[in-house]
């Protein structure tokens, strides 16, 4: 066979030719999404579109987000869905403020540290129903609808309800993500894989049953999938599957409106929202990096790169330490990311040579996704991520649903000692993270970066590129990016000899051999990490600079 034959897929069977292996090294110039009444930028273009749809109907920014993650639902539904959780931040225009929703579920009542343990784990198994908790996402759109948004989420689901019935064209990149493996149940099969194969570029996929679960929702709101019909059949195929979840668990269920939390980095206030999430840690990070002149540096250079991988390592082994539920932990959050706090833990970076072992301060007390974001006329910003955690969740489809439970509950720690420690009706640690900039109050930026925990590592880089290095929103997502891995994890894994360090593309030779030389342990291979999703505001007039990552299949719409 050739080696053109070999990079093309597909073909054989009349589907589209493409070259798969470019996908990985997508084309990395795109022009910034420039416009002053409305904009959405998601990773599908459907789901971008149909915001806007909604945006040019009459709905305002709220409206628009909760219709995007909807269709992302799904275009993209081993990333994100009903089965899983939301975080969001919203600027509200009107009131001039922020607001932070936590919209991530709880483990079972009946489901505890005694009980894993009497099972003999170590850990909770990534896969089926010991990972299951009580999936938020429904209750964050209705959350998010009736106090802020315009229409009802009968108008909001409307497109969702029409492509689910009449199906879409699979696109590229969501493409090389449609296969599970024999873990799976069957019913994920006969929903995702209607033909006992995956779907490849270009095939047409209908879901009929998550058409049905949509107008379900859309005639009775959160309240069916949490007291009603759907909260029933879930319980039912819980049980049938050894799981935990029961009514109890879906009727005690709530989204909160939390308090976001911020840190200053250079003249610009970046907030992310307080634990159960890991978006502190982007604090963490950039108020080590404060400390160094990051704007002299050349971009991606070896000293660039030490310094930052360096403060991930400080910022991350607080995050395996601290990082929990704060209804069941008294976690140090305003000296985590005090200032002060920063200026001792900066100390123990040598910007000369990597450190091997790091220990966490000591202070009181001692996870794929899809991200979107949208913006409106009236100057209303949303920033949002959705999520099952890993690609199809805990691999289970509850009968007739047409969507994935999450496996989120699989971050609990079943060390007794550990804040994160398994308990019931606990919130597990989680990695999705929405991200939100502001100037002297007024708002600026509204991101996010995808990729479990890689996401504060890749929203400190994008804040690095604009505020550091001047690039715009777009090009700030498309410089290549760096990984570090195996750091230590609230989960109770701990980081041996310095953990390692992933380059995408494009990171040249000569940076990976200086970090090796200075004892950063270099990963031969290359990866992709992240998909980030941008919205730039300026106002006299009012524009809106979208960006979104050439590393999904997405696009960012305005008008």
């Amino acid at each position: 066979m050739s080696s053109a034959a070999q990079r093309r897929t597909g073909a054989a069977d009349g589907s589209m030719f493409i070259d798969a292996g470019s996908l990985q090294n997508r084309n990395q110039n795109r022009s910034t999404v420039i416009c002053q009444n409305g904009i959405v930028c998601s990773s599908q273009p459907l789901a971008s579109m149909a915001g806007v749809d909604i945006l040019k109907a009459g709905g305002n920014a709220i409206d628009a987000a909760i219709c995007a993650n909807a269709m992302l639902s799904l275009v993209e539904p081993m990333m994100c869905g009903p089965g899983g959780d939301l975080f969001a931040i919203v600027w509200d225009a009107a009131e001039r403020k922020l607001y932070g929703l936590n919209a991530s579920g709880r483990s079972p009542y009946d489901w505890s540290l005694e009980k894993a343990l009497e099972l003999g784990l170590k850990e909770i198994p990534l896969y089926g129903p010991l990972s299951w908790s009580v999936p938020g996402c429904v209750s964050g759109w209705e959350a998010l609808q009736k106090r802020l948004g315009r229409f009802d989420l009968a108008k909001v689901l409307d497109a969702p309800i029409a492509y689910a019935r009449g199906g879409f064209p699979v696109s590229p990149v969501i493409a090389r993500s449609w296969s599970f493996g024999p873990e799976s149940n069957s019913a994920l099969a006969k929903t995702f894989m209607p033909d006992g194969k995956p779907l490849q570029f270009g095939d047409v996929f209908r879901n009929e049953d998550v058409a049905r679960f949509f107008e379900t929702i859309a005639k009775d709101g959160a309240n069916a999938f949490y007291e009603g019909q759907i909260a029933r059949q879930i319980v039912r195929f819980s049980r049938a599957n050894g799981g935990r979840l029961a009514m109890r668990d879906f009727r005690e269920h709530t989204a909160n409106w939390v308090e976001p939390v911020s840190t200053n980095y250079r003249g610009y206030d970046i907030w992310e929202l307080p634990p159960n999430g890991q978006g502190i840690a982007t604090l963490q990070v950039l108020n080590l990096l404060e400390h160094f002149d990051i704007g002299s540096m050349q971009p991606n250079s070896a000293e660039h790169l030490h310094l930052f991988l360096e403060a991930k390592k400080l910022a991350f082994e607080d995050r395996a330490v601290y990082y929990a539920d704060m209804d069941f932990a008294e976690v140090p959050l305003k000296e985590l990311i005090s200032k002060e706090y920063a200026a001792r833990r900066v100390k123990l970076i040598d910007r000369k040579r990597a450190a091997q072992s790091v220990e966490p301060g000591r202070l009181k007390g001692s996870s794929d996704t899809v991200y979107l974001t949208a913006a409106d006329k009236d100057g209303n910003m949303v920033s949002l991520i959705q999520s099952i955690y890993y690609p199809w969740g805990s691999g289970f489809v509850p009968d007739g649903l047409g969507f994935c439970l999450q496996n989120r509950g699989q971050l609990f720690s079943l060390n007794p000692k550990d804040l994160n420690k398994l308990e019931p009706h606990k919130r597990p640690f989680h990695t999705i993270i929405p991200a939100f900039v502001t100037d002297n109050g007024t708002p600026v930026f509204s991101f996010g970066v995808m990729g479990g925990d890689f996401q504060p590592q890749g929203q400190a880089q994008v804040l690095m590129n604009i505020i550091d290095f001047g690039m715009s929103p777009q090009q700030a997502g498309e410089q290549p990016r760096v990984r570090h891995v195996e750091s230590s994890t609230p989960t109770g894994q701990k980081m041996l000899a310095g953990g390692s360090v992933i380059f995408e593309r494009n990171i040249p030779v000569d940076v990976k051999n200086t970090l090796a030389s200075m004892g950063h342990k270099v990963n031969p291979g290359v990866g992709v990490f992240g998909g980030y999703q941008g919205i730039w505001s300026k106002s006299n007039p009012r524009r809106y600079f979208g960006a979104s990552d050439p590393r999904k299949d997405g696009c960012a719409i305005g008008y």
